[in-house]
């Protein structure tokens, strides 16, 4: 019985991170259409909700690299517990909630990898993960895609450019903001092939440990439509925090760019998602509408943001592991110890809502930059308040 409730705790929290996901990561499929005027905000949440909700339904190959690749299969079954697996849930879906707050587009992936690695470790020992997985199959592409994202995307916004004569021919615009109707459609479906299935595994993970599912197997029907569904739900409440980072903030989006960095980041994503790789599809993303900007003649990028965007993904994977790692310890001494770690997940979680509604980042704000941001949280709150103090 106790095995059971633990495992209904994961496959909840699990849910709770997969809804994260969603409005963490809505700014990846969403925020150049949104910034370039080509999809209006409730519009442009819902069309990539629903492609979510599919796009968990067209590939389980990531949740096969999470379930059988990353945390590995001893003689007994998976080394790590059901506990275990809930403490490294709680480091992501904090550090989800955290990233959020401040703006910033961290990866989701690296979050989930990095709780459920300090997890296994603390609770099973360093040889419980199978860190050659985690090099071929997250740590590389996490280093090489954004820079062949933002490469496809350099190279699309140049040519767009060049074709348009520098996007001045009468309707080029016009032409682009439909066009990204459809791009910005496809990083959505792609999004939910690859970050659907993240937590797909990790619930797989989870029967398999506790010894409802055989191991070696993918994840059953009900598990990709509820992960798809909660993935779905996010979406639509929009993350217009991340999203203004994304759109306005790395440098200001006009159509053709966005149309070629969400085009190239679709084609990253399904291609990697093919491939069983993770991917973060926010470092795509990201890498992509770099690129952009920097494919169209003396575009502004703003290296600041970039940078601080660049120093988040590196401390995602090691402070979500930490967090995993110490809820792992609390969590696995005794049921109180359990007790207290859901509960101060909750109240965290809590408050990171609650600090988020001092200044708020809403569907009519969200294209607002700088000066004219009216609230207090533009680059992560610090640049708008400096400027003020």
């Amino acid at each position: 019985m106790d095995v059971l409730i633990t495992v209904l705790l994961v496959i909840v929290i699990a849910l709770v991170f997969d809804f994260t996901n969603g409005f963490h990561d809505t700014a990846n499929a969403m925020a150049t259409s949104v910034a370039t005027g080509a999809l209006k905000p409730k519009v442009a949440v819902l069309i990539s909700a629903v492609l979510n909700l599919v796009g968990a339904f067209l590939s389980t190959e990531v949740a096969k690299t999470i379930s059988q690749g990353i945390i590995k299969e001893g003689e007994g079954g998976i080394q790590v517990t059901p506990t275990m697996i809930f403490a490294g849930l709680v480091g992501a879906v904090l550090w989800n909630l955290g990233t959020w707050y401040l703006g910033l587009p961290s990866s989701s992936t690296h979050a989930l990898f990095g709780g459920l690695i300090g997890a296994a470790i603390i609770g099973a020992g360093v040889n419980s993960v199978d860190f050659g997985v985690v090099l071929s199959k997250v740590v590389l592409p996490a280093l090489f895609s954004p820079f062949v994202a933002g490469l496809v995307a350099l190279v699309a916004t140049y040519a767009a450019y060049r074709i348009t004569r520098q996007a001045r021919t009468r309707g080029s615009d016009r032409g682009f903001r439909h066009g990204q109707t459809i791009s910005a459609s496809l990083v959505s479906l792609a999004h939910g092939t690859n970050d659907a299935q993240k937590t797909m595994g990790v619930i797989t993970l989870t029967l398999i440990a506790a010894g409802y599912q055989d191991s070696g197997t993918g994840p059953q029907l009900w598990v990709i439509g509820a992960c798809g569904l909660a993935i779905a739900i996010g979406t639509y409440l929009g993350g217009w925090r991340i999203m203004r980072t994304v759109g306005k903030r790395i440098t200001d989006v006009q159509p053709a760019q966005g149309f070629a960095a969400e085009t190239s980041s679709a084609a990253t994503i399904l291609i990697s998602s093919h491939l069983g790789f993770a991917l973060s599809t926010t470092q795509v993303t990201s890498g992509a509408v770099v690129g952009s900007g920097l494919g169209k003649k003396l575009a502004r990028v703003h290296w600041g943001v970039v940078g601080k965007i660049a120093l988040g993904w590196v401390f995602t994977l090691p402070a979500a592991a930490i967090v995993g790692g110490l809820a792992a310890w609390a969590a696995s001494s005794s049921t109180l110890g359990l007790i207290i770690v859901a509960v101060l997940a909750l109240v965290l979680g809590a408050g990171f809502f609650v600090l988020a509604r001092r200044h708020p980042v809403t569907q009519e704000n969200v294209n607002r930059t700088g000066d004219d941001a009216a609230d207090g949280s533009d680059d992560a709150g610090a640049e708008l308040a400096g400027k003020k103090a």
